[in-house]
């Protein structure tokens, strides 16, 4: 099978095209082959080096995909070949062929094409978790979403606003912004700006949003800055750097609260993810959740879908197709 491979951590031209032996499963697992591999930051991450890679050389980035079941373990009793399915979590995506354990796929309504599939198992259950479980969202409460035109950000807003919620963003361009207000945010405001206290205005009846969504990191203290008193932080990535370390005694005086979530520890079984992906593919059926068309690469020029991402020029998913 062909496969976007690298044997060394660098730039995106360590990526090459080529051939390398199919997957051989499990008896609890099954073939998948590939149709579209969703493309994040945790993959030029990996390609550098900062991130944690699995066996050896050559390595296989993307953990994020979809395609149709061409093969079935012996113990797979939920699944038959012709299937459609999605995975948020199976590694070594960026090939024409990938065994994934049959507890860590989904089944794709028929509605639903795998791009669009692809696009939003890791950012969407992402999204998931963090209106749900890192934060509750209730009617009425006012979130501060960061980078509000990626993938994610899109994501967020639009389920904020499913769960009575109201979104004010942050980006980084005038373009992004007007992504942002078309899909329901009520205000939007500019990195370059002052945007403390613009929210802080924005919002003067509260001083301060409910919550603020971070995902840039080197952003938390002003974050806080800019969450009214009793209000939550919710810290759930650093795509611009380290964060400063937090004072207790700051969220002490303040009244604050500090709290984080990662995908892995709410990914924890097959039931959790056939019970959150369904919600997901639910709200994309109906229309209540609109999921921006992806940009999209033919799986060889993984080159050019790193350098787009890294360039951070793009709004929505990115995709690799297969």
């Amino acid at each position: 099978m062909k496969a976007l491979v690298f044997r060394e951590f660098g730039q995106s031209d360590v990526l090459k095209y080529e051939e390398i032996a199919t997957p051989k499963i499990s008896k609890d697992e099954v073939l998948v082959e590939m149709k579209a591999v969703g493309v994040n930051f945790a993959d030029i991450y990996r390609r550098k080096g900062n991130y944690h890679l699995a066996g050896d050389p050559p390595y296989i980035l993307g953990y994020e995909g979809s395609g149709i079941i061409t093969e079935v373990g012996s113990d797979v009793t939920d699944y038959k070949v012709g299937d459609r399915v999605a995975f948020a979590d199976v590694p070594f995506s960026n090939a024409e062929y990938v065994a994934a354990k049959e507890s860590h796929i989904v089944p794709i309504p028929d509605e639903i094409n795998f791009e669009i599939a692809a696009s939003i198992m890791l950012q969407g259950l992402t999204a998931h978790y963090l209106i749900n479980d890192s934060y509750k969202i209730k009617s009425g409460d006012v979130a501060l979403v960061h980078a509000v035109a990626g993938g994610v950000g899109q994501l967020l807003t639009q389920m904020i606003l499913l769960k009575g919620g109201e979104v004010i963003g942050l980006t980084s361009s005038q373009e992004k912004r007007e992504k942002a207000l078309s899909i329901g945010a009520k205000e939007v405001f500019l990195y370059t700006d002052n945007w403390v206290s613009q929210i802080k205005e924005f919002t003067k009846e509260k001083n301060g949003v409910d919550v603020v969504y971070e995902s840039v990191g080197s952003t938390i203290m002003d974050s806080f800055e800019a969450t009214k008193v009793h209000g939550t932080v919710v810290f759930y990535g650093m795509a611009g750097g380290d964060p400063v370390h937090i004072d207790p005694r700051m969220l002490m005086d303040t009244s604050k609260t500090l709290t984080g979530g990662d995908l892995w520890n709410v990914l924890i079984s097959k039931e959790e993810r056939l019970r959150r992906s369904n919600e997901l593919f639910n709200w994309i059926a109906t229309k209540q959740l609109i999921v921006q068309q992806p940009t999209v690469f033919p799986l060889k020029d993984g080159k050019l879908a790193h350098d787009l991402l890294e360039s951070r020029k793009s709004t929505g998913k990115i995709i690799l197709s297969v």
